[in-house]
C-alpha cells in the first residue's frame, strides 16, 4: 500500500503510519454512539502527540492511563486490527484507538508489482490517468455524460428507489456483473448519498467510516474503480475539514460526481464489466521495438515521490514512456532527468534517451504504454530522430483541433500533440499563442507544472517576451480549460527565420522541465518579431465568462455545506437569477436541472401522520449527479469549440 500524505491530520500526523480503509472503519463501527460524537474532537488533538519508538511502533498518549500503540506490518502500513492496541480498560471499542486510527493517513490497497526488478515505486505520468481520472473532451464522452445526466433526471422525478432497483439478478445476466457486485455498489451508493447529503461541514469521521467500509466491500466484490473513487472523496473530505492548503473544493466535487456516477451505473445493473476497473497494472509481452525519445517531463507528487518520465515513440507511431519514480520528492524530481535509464542494461541517462531510441527485444509493456524491466528485457542505444522526421512527422502532421477531438474519450489521460505557433504575447502566467494554421483559434501555453522550483513557468515567461517568434510546441492539451495546451518541450519551426536556435546536441528541441532557455536560445535583436495581433485582455476564457460558472458554484455549495447550504440557496432570490441567466444563454437544460436541484434540497416530506420526516437522501444525490453530470458534458463542449 502506498501512504497519500495529502489526508493528514496535522504537522504530526507524519509520524503516523498508514491505516488500512477496512481498519479504520471497522474500530469507527465498534464505538457507542455516545463516543462517535466525541470522535472527531478527539481527532483534532491526538496526532500531535504521536512519537516513534526504536522498534518502528508509534505511540500516542491519553492522559495518565491510556496509550494507543500501532505497530504497522514490514509495509509500513497498519493492515491488521491487532496492530493497534490501546491500554484503557473499554479497549479496543474505545474512543482513544478510533481517534489515533482516524488521524492516521489512509493507505492505498496492495497493487501487484510489475513483473521488473526495476525502481518504479509509482507509475509516472503516462500511467496516471488510472481508473479515476476526469474524462476528456470528445463527442462520445459528452454523449455519454449527457445520457447519465438525463437517466438521473428521471431518476430524481421517479419514485424514490434506490439504484438497485431493478435487480441483482439482471446485471448479473445482462451487464456483466455479478450480483455481489451490484449489491457492493448500491452499499457504496447509499454511503456516498450520504456523504453528499452532509457535505463538509458535518462529513465526519462517522461518515468517513460508512464511505471506507461500504469502498472494501466494493474492493471485495471486484469494484476497484469504485473503491478508489471512494478513497478519494474520503481523503478530500479530510484535506478540507483540516483546512490543507493542497485542497481545491473543485476537486472534491469532481470526486463526488465520479463516485456516484459510477456507483450509481454499477448498482442499476446497466453497466457492463468495464467499469469495474482493474487492480493490477499487468505488463504483457511486446517482442522487440524500436522506439524514440520525445521528451522528459518531471513528476512530482503530493505524497513525497519525485523522478522523471520519458516519453517514447514506437516506429508504427504508438505511445511509450520509461519512468523513474521513487520518494524523495522535488530534489529527486530535479535531479531525475540526468538519472541512468534502468532498462534492460542500456548505457544512456534520461535526457539521452529523451533526444535518442532504444531497440528493445523482449519488451514488457503495461496497457498505458509503459516500459517494465524485466529479466529478460535487453536495450540498445540507437540514434534519435528531429522532430517531424520518421514516426514523429504525424505529431506535427494536422491541427490541434483535430487531434484534440481525435483523442480517447473518458478514463483516459490526454495524450500528446504537436503543433507550430506564432507567440501572440502573456495573460496572466499563461502564453497567447496561435497555431499557424489559417483560422486557427487563439491557445494559451500553460506551465505544465506550477512549481516554482521547475522551470515550465520560467522557460514560458521567456517566450511571452518575444512575441511573433514561431515555435513548434509537443504537450498534453488540459481538457477542464478552454484552449489550453500544457506543453512539455519547444523546438524551432523548420525553415522559419524567426524562431529558436538551439544548440545542436539539443536536437532540436528544449524539455521545459530541465532545460532553461536563455537569450542566446532567440532570434537577435528585435528585427521580424513584430505581434501579428494584439494579446487580448487577460482572462478572457469562453468557458469561465459563460454562466454556467453559477451551476458549479451551486454545486460546490452543497459539497461544501451539504444539503442544507443547497436548500438556503434555493429560499432566496438566486435561484431565478440563475435561471433567467442560463436561459438568456441557452443553457435552458441546465436551468431546469439546477431547480430541481434546489426544490429536492428544500423538500421536507411528512410521514402520515403529517409530522416531519427526514428527506430522502438518495433523491437528493440523483438531483446533484444530474446537474453535475450535465455541467461536465456542458463545459467540455465549450472546451472543444474552443479549439476549433
Amino acid at each position: 500500500m502506498s501512504i497519500d500524505e495529502s489526508s493528514t491530520g496535522g504537522p504530526g500526523s507524519v509520524l503516523l503510519p498508514a491505516v488500512a480503509p477496512e481498519v479504520l472503519a471497522e474500530a469507527v463501527e465498534s464505538l457507542s454512539g455516545r463516543l462517535r460524537k466525541k470522535l472527531d474532537a478527539a481527532i483534532e488533538g491526538c496526532a500531535a502527540g504521536a512519537v516513534r519508538a526504536a522498534d518502528g511502533s508509534v505511540g500516542v498518549r491519553f492522559g495518565e492511563d491510556a496509550v494507543v500503540t500501532l505497530r504497522p506490518g514490514p509495509s509500513g502500513v497498519v493492515t491488521e486490527a491487532d496492530q493497534a492496541v490501546c491500554g484503557c480498560l473499554l479497549a479496543p471499542r474505545c474512543l482513544h484507538r478510533a481517534a489515533v486510527l482516524g488521524a492516521s493517513p489512509i493507505a492505498d490497497p496492495q497493487e501487484p508489482a510489475p513483473p521488473a526488478p526495476g525502481p518504479d515505486p509509482v507509475t509516472g505520468p503516462a500511467a496516471a490517468a488510472g481508473p479515476g481520472a476526469a474524462p476528456g473532451a470528445s463527442a462520445a464522452t459528452t454523449a455519454t455524460t449527457a445520457t447519465t445526466a438525463t437517466t438521473a433526471a428521471r431518476a430524481v422525478a421517479g419514485p424514490a428507489a434506490g439504484p438497485a432497483a431493478g435487480g441483482a439478478e439482471g446485471a448479473a445476466e445482462g451487464g456483466g456483473l455479478t450480483a455481489a457486485q451490484v449489491r457492493a455498489a448500491a452499499a457504496l451508493w447509499g454511503a456516498a448519498a450520504e456523504a453528499l447529503a452532509a457535505g463538509v461541514t458535518a462529513g465526519g469521521a462517522v461518515v468517513q467510516a460508512e464511505l471506507l467500509r461500504a469502498a472494501h466491500t466494493a474492493r471485495i466484490a471486484g469494484l476497484p474503480r469504485a473503491e478508489a473513487a471512494a478513497l478519494r472523496v474520503v481523503r478530500g473530505l479530510r484535506a478540507a475539514r483540516d483546512r490543507s492548503a493542497a485542497q481545491r473544493l473543485a476537486e472534491l466535487t469532481g470526486a463526488f460526481r465520479e463516485l456516484l456516477y459510477t456507483a450509481g451505473l454499477l448498482a442499476s445493473g446497466a453497466a457492463g464489466a468495464g467499469l469495474t476497473g482493474a487492480v493490477r497494472r499487468s505488463y504483457e509481452a511486446g517482442g522487440s521495438l524500436r522506439v524514440y525519445g520525445l521528451c522528459r517531463e518531471p513528476v512530482l507528487s503530493a505524497t513525497g515521490y519525485g523522478g522523471v518520465a520519458t516519453h517514447l515513440l514506437g516506429v508504427d507511431g504508438a505511445h511509450y514512456s520509461v519512468s523513474d519514480v521513487r520518494p524523495g520528492g522535488l530534489s529527486r524530481a530535479r535531479g531525475a532527468g540526468a538519472a541512468s535509464v534502468a532498462l534492460g542494461g542500456a548505457v544512456l541517462d534520461h535526457a539521452g534517451l529523451a533526444r535518442g531510441g532504444l531497440r528493445v527485444v523482449g519488451a514488457t509493456v503495461s496497457p498505458e504504454g509503459r516500459l517494465g524491466a524485466g529479466r529478460g528485457v535487453r536495450a540498445t542505444a540507437v540514434g534519435g530522430v528531429a522532430w517531424g522526421e520518421g514516426p514523429t512527422a504525424a505529431l506535427f502532421s494536422r491541427p490541434a483541433a483535430e487531434a484534440v477531438a481525435a483523442m480517447p474519450a473518458e478514463g483516459a489521460e490526454p495524450g500528446l500533440l504537436g503543433c507550430d505557433v506564432r507567440v501572440v504575447g502573456a495573460s496572466g502566467d499563461h502564453v497567447l499563442v496561435r497555431e499557424l494554421t489559417p483560422g486557427a483559434p487563439l491557445l494559451r501555453l500553460a506551465p505544465a507544472h506550477p512549481h516554482p522550483e521547475l522551470p515550465h513557468a520560467a522557460n514560458l515567461r521567456r517566450i511571452a517576451g518575444h512575441p511573433g517568434l514561431v515555435l513548434r510546441v509537443l504537450g498534453r492539451p488540459d481538457l477542464d480549460r478552454a484552449a489550453t495546451l500544457r506543453p512539455l518541450a519547444v523546438g524551432p519551426v523548420p525553415g522559419a527565420e524567426h524562431s529558436l536556435r538551439l544548440p545542436p546536441e539539443w536536437l532540436g528541441r528544449a524539455d521545459l522541465g530541465y532545460d532553461r532557455l536563455q537569450g542566446a536560445h532567440f532570434p537577435g535583436g528585435a528585427e521580424g518579431l513584430v505581434p501579428q495581433e494584439s494579446a487580448p485582455a487577460a482572462g478572457a476564457d469562453p468557458l469561465a465568462d459563460s454562466p454556467l460558472w453559477r451551476v458549479r458554484r451551486l454545486l460546490e455549495a452543497g459539497v461544501a455545506g451539504g444539503r442544507r447550504a443547497v436548500a438556503e440557496a434555493a429560499r432566496g432570490a438566486e435561484p431565478a437569477a440563475l435561471a433567467a441567466a442560463l436561459r438568456r444563454a441557452g443553457f435552458g437544460s441546465a436551468a431546469e436541472l439546477a431547480a430541481a436541484l434546489t426544490a429536492e434540497a428544500d423538500r421536507r416530506p411528512r410521514d402520515a401522520f403529517g409530522r416531519l420526516a427526514d428527506a430522502s437522501a438518495e433523491r437528493y444525490a440523483w438531483a446533484w449527479l444530474a446537474a453535475a453530470a450535465h455541467l461536465a458534458a456542458a463545459e467540455r463542449s465549450l472546451v472543444a469549440a474552443s479549439w476549433a
